[in-house]
């Protein structure tokens, strides 16, 4: 793998891993700011509760999601999609704090990909068990903008494929503070997350929460 320094505003220096031309593992880049990144969560989670969506073909995913942003991602038996409120409550989504947008822009920028606006942040949490089979983020009008994902507790592995849901998928374990940003050529590929182990994170508890930032509109 490809190893380099980096640094970014408010973070010690870590060191990335390189995935392929437009996709880096930033190791450690938000874990400076995690305590302040989870209490922000909570704070979301409050006004727009965690839930098990529904997939177009009816079945219950295992990863509980929320959203904040002017608009959000959101599956049911109508299809995948991104809208401005809250299915369950009809109200806005939460904003997207501050913080949240600066890491996301700066983990963009610190992976080539300067400029990246983030309007839409679906937050996942994965208890133990919980898993995200292997799929495109494709929903997004704005396709020439990264992805930018944040991990926070509980460790997990990421697997990030190919262009064809054929392709053997690399295995990837993501840790407390660890961002993935794809983009570019990899834009599509294909990026799942196996079933979470049981276990404890001192700030985050017996569960991962991951942050994954996109330009949907």
């Amino acid at each position: 793998m490809n190893l380099d320094l980096l640094s970014h505003a408010g973070a010690t220096t870590t060191w990335t891993e390189r995935l392929g031309p437009g996709s880096l593992v930033l190791r450690g880049f938000a874990a400076s700011e995690a305590e302040t990144l989870y209490g922000e969560i909570g704070k979301i989670v409050a006004a727009a509760p965690f839930r098990q969506m529904l997939t177009p073909g009816g079945f219950r995913m295992s990863v509980a999601m929320s959203n904040c942003g002017t608009t959000g991602w959101v599956t049911d038996q109508s299809g995948y999609r991104y809208q401005p409120n809250d299915p369950e409550s009809g109200q806005p989504w939460p904003p997207m704090p501050a913080t949240f947008s600066r890491l996301a822009e700066a983990a963009a920028a610190a992976a080539g990909f300067s400029g990246f606006a983030p309007d839409a942040c679906l937050i996942n949490r994965y208890q133990p068990g919980a898993k995200m089979s292997l799929h495109q983020d494709k929903d997004e009008r704005d396709q020439t903008q990264p992805i930018v994902s944040v991990s926070l507790g509980l460790p997990a592995v990421f697997q990030f494929g190919g262009l064809q849901r054929s392709v053997t998928a690399t295995r990837v374990t993501l840790t407390h503070g660890d961002v993935v940003v794809w983009g570019g050529p990899d834009r599509l590929r294909y990026h799942g997350v196996l079933a979470l182990k049981a276990g404890e994170h001192p700030i985050v508890g017996a569960c991962r929460l991951n942050l994954t930032f996109r330009k949907a509109r």
